[in-house]
């Protein structure tokens, strides 16, 4: 029998996450929450940007999706600048006895040593009173820099440090918000955007330093960053505006894990908008953008992931990857214990169900 699903925000993963919804037999749709006035009275079609007409129209509020009686809510709704929104969005649902699997909020990935635990008790408690679970992951932070890595270092004899990175060209990525307000894209170098203020990449990124921390074993003592900006030598086009000769156009972002004044686990993120900006820093294994799992220990690894798509570019690749990370979850996440879930302790998810022959 299929699952009952409703889905929360249709951006960038939220239409994919749709998309594989109402082309799945696994799954009955109930409903689409959206935000944005002009998105509601839609059929969820139409919002997915698939051929089909499902009879069910969007809608703008959660008490209108939860009176649907999904058994699972797919939430895609953006979490990175109403964190504590998405919270409480979260929480409701819970509290209706409906699981959850989604990109947002980000923290919830793995929230212990992040967040205060009465804010975790909060959510743990909504879970307990539905009897419902949550599981919250995309791609990074999300599966490449949790997934793959542990089970890389599974097959290691020995582990002195994990590094997980994204090289990627942003030039294509059509997100203004993300691009603009949280990281800073266009905007000149001495005016710091949400991400670079002091603690964000710590925090955000926290949640992969103590899953990876948690999955070998380890305690970290202390969590650093650092950032490097790269000016646009001249004014150019991306897919969200213009970039004006000496604003931000390049960065490359550390976090790192210590142990004992070792660095366990780092994080670094080099991001373009061109690709001829900073070629001294990390280059992608394909043309505009790759992942890449490295660990020193015996063996060695340097294992780089290369997403594409027939129907776009990495950019795209990825986010569909995020999408099918949260779904193919869904049958887990319903099946697990009530309260936050994790990589680390959900079964693996192989992919059954989803070979085309």
């Amino acid at each position: 029998m299929a699952i009952r699903v409703a889905l929360i925000g249709t951006g960038n993963v939220g239409r994919l996450a749709l998309t594989q919804l109402i082309e799945s037999a696994d799954y009955e749709l109930t409903a689409v929450g959206v935000s944005t006035d002009t998105k509601v009275g839609k059929d969820a079609g139409e919002l997915a940007g698939v051929d089909a007409v499902t009879g069910i129209t969007a809608v703008g509020d959660i008490d209108a999706v939860l009176a649907t009686k999904p058994e699972c809510v797919v939430y895609c709704a953006m979490g990175d600048i109403r964190t504590g929104d998405a919270l409480r969005d979260c929480q409701k649902i819970l509290e209706a006895g409906v699981d959850v699997v989604g990109s947002a909020p980000v923290i919830l990935q793995y929230p212990w040593q992040l967040l205060p635990d009465k804010n975790i008790d909060r959510v743990q408690a909504s879970a307990a009173t539905g009897d419902a679970s949550i599981f919250i992951t995309g791609v990074d932070p999300g599966f490449a820099n949790d997934l793959i890595p542990l089970a890389l270092a599974g097959t290691c004899q020995r582990v002195e440090q994990i590094r997980v990175m994204e090289i990627a060209d942003y030039a294509t990525y059509d997100g203004a918000v993300v691009m603009f307000d949280v990281m800073g894209f266009g905007k000149p170098l001495d005016e710091l955007p949400i991400l670079f203020q002091p603690g964000i990449l710590g925090f955000t990124w926290g949640t992969t330093i103590r899953q990876l921390a948690a999955g070998l074993g380890i305690e970290v003592d202390e969590i650093t960053e650092n950032f490097e900006l790269e000016p646009a030598p001249e004014a150019f086009d991306v897919a969200v505006g213009r970039i004006e000769k000496g604003t931000v156009a390049a960065m490359r972002f550390e976090i790192h894990g210590k142990v004992k004044g070792h660095s366990a686990i780092v994080v670094e993120h080099v991001t373009r908008l061109r690709d001829d900006l900073r070629p001294d820093w990390a280059r992608p294994a394909q043309e505009g953008g790759s992942y890449r799992v490295e660990i020193v220990g015996e063996p060695n690894y340097a294992v780089d992931i290369c997403p594409t798509s027939v129907k776009g570019d990495h950019n795209h690749a990825a986010i569909v990857a995020a999408a099918g990370r949260i779904v193919n979850a869904i049958p887990a996440v319903i099946a697990a214990p009530p309260g936050i879930r994790t990589t680390l302790d959900l079964p693996l998810v192989t992919g059954k169900g989803l070979y085309v022959g």
